[in-house]
């Protein structure tokens, strides 16, 4: 039974072995430079003007992960839309259920307030 798992370990122990020699490499090759122009703020373009460990608003989580489960629910439309016509009135139908369903959500979470920024 435990053979079975046999391949299983060597992938891993070849993933993490070329994991650390790739990482030892970078840090032999590496300059490792730093000076201000590095070190300094880049994501916005400013300093920052508050604790960078501040607390972030639970709506901004909410909206994250609503457009995540709405957009994944619509790629699945990109298949369906594909192969229509080989699934006829039956995929028609699955797929208008689906629909009902996805603008029923929508419209609690809308009624609900979760996509407001106030």
């Amino acid at each position: 039974m435990l053979q079975n798992y046999l391949p299983v370990a060597v992938f891993l122990g070849v993933a993490l072995a070329l994991g650390l020699i790739l990482l030892g490499l970078g840090m032999l090759l590496g300059r490792g430079r730093k000076d201000a122009e590095k070190l300094s703020a880049y994501e916005c373009g400013f300093e920052a003007f508050e604790d960078t460990r501040m607390k972030f608003d639970v709506r901004y989580y909410l909206v994250a992960i609503l457009f995540i489960v709405f957009d994944l629910e619509i790629a699945f439309l990109f298949p369906w839309a594909v192969s229509l016509d080989a699934l006829g009135l039956s995929g028609l139908i699955a797929m208008t259920v689906f629909f009902a369903v996805l603008v029923v959500g929508f419209i609690y979470e809308w009624k609900k307030g979760a996509l407001e920024w106030d």
